[in-house]
């Protein structure tokens, strides 16, 4: 039987095609080995950089440091009459970064003659922002330790450790599930938040060593709060906490018959694959896993929290211009909790960077890898216009991927904040054919793609996987307030298993607020799983306005394949949504305006849930043309009982709406190509392909990257 494709070939050409207008010109080919200068592990810093290699008598040769190559560059860019760009090829190997490598406006290029620094071609050079650790001594049983001075003496402490590649795991408690708390312990008046958890059992004690340095990570809906321990009441079995959570509000709480664990415990080290960093003495204790060797594992702790930073000076107008990082590793970023402890209402959004951009233009960062962070790879702040990320890949995340209007760190409120000139507002922001996986592994909430107060935004094929809260995110206001996150783009991605069952409250696409202009197409969103509740495909939330969702392929999710809390006047069309678990379109708020146009929709499940669940009682919402079938073979409910012909006569809705096959070729294993003869063709849907959704081309800095431990269950 002859198949329709999801949208018609010349379609997806020009959408490509688009797409590829704003790219910025290759200036390097992959073949290119001349270079203005050159930087190498086996390099010195007195020496020209001008040679690819040391010469015969060692008198010169690479630079040893992308740093001093910084420095040279500046000196020259301010004397030289230059046609051509400005080339620092960087050799393969790892890099220890001395300090965070900053770019400020005297390191800018020009649109004619932008400053490139790039990996010589067929190698892989590491910029890392950690520091190897080695002379471990060897026990009897097995364990490896070492003193380290400057851990003793206060100068440095980390909470990441890494070996060959591989993040391992402070120990925790328990090894695997969680504790469960207890009744709630109401908020102090003089505080902004709850500050004790009650738990139940005996497994918390009070005379664990370096207690203050017992991290506590506590469930609430959308969010976790990672806080220190000030004391335990082992009577009441109540953990006194030194900060508090973010608010008082409901979601801000520790819900009773919840779940938490207790990490960074020295008494529970006991598994492979473990280590604890006994700071008062300085000593790191590992125990290895099978097969690893001392004397050959390659051992990596974090010093810096940010590896780039392009500094440019908003109040002087002074931008980091035409920089472009090409074919460069960046990974080991630091993050340390604070002493108050850490809690975020949603996406993490307070937290850093490893690169990081205020007041930067035209900057691009291509097939490059961000790896091994303590929280974000890439933020872009106020004043960053037209900056690109392209095919770049971020891998085993503390946090999230790109963040989009925000750098952090900081009270997350000044997110809201918008700089008083609105040519600071950040915008036009391009994330393009980008992979980002295995995220949250210490910050569970963090986002694949977060856009907060920034318009003109293309977030275009990417794939984002494993991850434990939304994978996109746009808008950062809650209710009908003009914002700046309007006109953005997000078309063509795949995003799947995101949520695992973790945190509750999340979309494949999450949207907030006033978003005129704003599309989201063609996606692919599957497998997306809530802890209780809020799984969602397709998800606008409190206030998003004039929103389009069409063309989008949602299946797998544990609530519904679209989801509107509250909003106004948002476009849901032609889209495919299946295989919802609780009901297939979710409705929350009863608002006096019309919350969206829900048409030309193919629903498709095979349980016994509704169409509509939740709250459909008032008529201010459009439904039609749409197509509705059950595979299960179980009647098809409209809502509150409702089979289409009483919906229709009783609600004037979805007057237009059939039940039908739509004759799907293989939609069990994700395939939803329609015959030519499907009868969701008659009700004007229109097919629509996304076999292109994602990354374009597989990544290549980390495939040979070994599996990334998940830390959340």
């Amino acid at each position: 039987m002859m198949r329709v494709p999801i949208l018609p070939a010349l379609a997806i050409a020009v959408t490509l095609h688009a797409s590829d207008a704003l790219r910025l010109p290759s200036v390097a080919q992959a073949d290119d080995t001349k270079a203005d200068l050159y930087v190498s592990p086996r390099g010195n810093d007195a020496w020209s950089g001008t040679l690819p290699e040391p010469n015969a008598q060692k008198t010169d040769g690479p630079l040893a440091t992308i740093h001093h190559a910084r420095d040279l560059v500046r000196a020259i860019n301010g004397t030289a009459d230059r046609e051509t760009p400005m080339i620092v090829a960087l050799r393969g190997g790892t890099y220890y970064l001395p300090e965070t490598l900053v770019f400020t406006p005297a390191d800018s290029g020009t649109a004619r003659v932008p400053i490139i620094y790039r990996a010589f071609p067929g190698e892989r050079p590491v910029l890392s922002g950690g520091r190897r650790i080695d002379g471990w001594n060897v026990a009897d049983d097995g364990r490896w330790s070492v003193a380290i001075d400057d851990v003793k003496q206060g100068r440095w402490t980390f909470s990441q450790l890494f070996v060959d590649d591989q993040r391992r795991m402070r120990p925790r408690l328990p090894k695997q599930g969680y504790l469960t708390t207890g009744e709630v312990v109401p908020a102090p008046d003089d505080k902004r938040g709850f500050d004790q958890l009650r738990y139940r059992g005996d497994a918390v004690r009070d005379d664990w060593a370096n207690q203050d340095d017992v991290e506590v990570i506590g469930f609430h809906q959308w969010g976790i709060s990672r806080l220190r321990i000030e004391m335990v009441d082992t009577q009441e079995r109540i953990i006194h906490f030194t900060g508090t959570t973010h608010g008082k509000s409901w979601w801000n709480r520790f819900p009773e018959e919840d779940r938490f664990f207790v990490e960074n415990v020295k008494e529970e080290l006991s598994e492979p694959g473990e280590w604890y960093l006994d700071r008062p003495t300085g000593v790191l204790t590992y125990i290895p896993q099978p097969g690893e060797n001392p004397e050959e594992a390659v051992v990596v702790a974090p010093v810096h929290d940010r590896l780039v930073d392009f500094q440019g000076d908003l109040d002087a107008t002074a931008w980091v211009e035409h920089l472009r990082l090409e074919g460069l590793t960046f990974a080991h970023s630091q993050w340390l909790l604070p002493p108050e402890g850490q809690s975020i209402p949603q996406a993490e959004i307070g937290l850093d960077a490893a690169l990081t951009a205020v007041g930067a233009r035209n900057i691009a960062l291509e097939h490059c890898a961000v790896r091994h962070t303590g929280a974000y790879a890439i933020a872009f702040g106020h004043g960053c216009r037209h900056n690109t990320v392209e095919g770049c890949e971020m891998v085993d995340l503390g946090a999230g991927g790109v963040k989009i209007g925000h750098t952090g760190p900081g009270d997350w409120a000044s997110v809201r904040q918008l700089p008083a000139e609105t040519d600071n507002i950040c915008s036009h922001i391009t994330v393009r054919d980008c992979y980002i996986a295995h995220g949250g592994r210490l910050h569970p909430a963090a986002i694949g793609v977060w856009i907060g107060l920034s318009g003109h935004n293309r977030v275009l094929h990417n794939t984002v996987h494993d991850l434990y809260y939304s994978s996109f995110s746009i808008g950062w206001t809650w209710g009908y307030h003009d914002t700046p996150a309007h006109h953005n783009e997000l078309g063509y991605n795949h995003a799947y298993d995101i949520g695992q069952g973790v945190l509750s409250d999340m979309g494949g696409i999450y949207t907030l607020g006033v978003s005129p202009g704003t599309r989201v197409h063609h996606n692919l969103f599957h497998d997306i799983i809530s802890y209780r509740y809020g799984g969602w495909g397709l998800y606008t939330d409190e206030g998003s306005t004039h929103v389009i969702m069409e063309n989008n392929l949602v299946y797998r999710t544990s609530n519904s394949g679209f989801h509107q809390h509250y909003g106004r006047e948002n476009r849901i069309r032609n889209n495919i949504l299946a295989f919802g678990i609780q009901q297939q379109v979710q409705r929350t708020r009863t608002e006096e305006h019309t919350s969206f146009f829900f048409e030309r929709n193919i629903i498709y499940w095979d349980n016994q849930s509704p169409v509509y669940g939740s709250n459909w009682r008032d008529d201010n919402f459009d439904t039609d043309h749409n197509v509705f079938f059950n595979a299960g073979g179980h009647p098809v409910v409209l809502y509150d009982g409702m089979d289409l012909k009483t919906w229709q006569a009783k609600r004037k809705k979805d007057v237009n709406s059939i039940i039908a096959d739509p004759g799907f070729a293989a939609p069990q294993e994700g395939d939803f190509s329609l015959p030519a003869d499907s009868p969701a063709l008659q009700t004007g849907f229109v097919p629509f392909d996304v076999s292109t959704a994602g990354r374009t081309a597989p990544p290549v800095l980390t495939v040979d990257l070994p599996p990334v431990p998940k830390t959340f269950e």
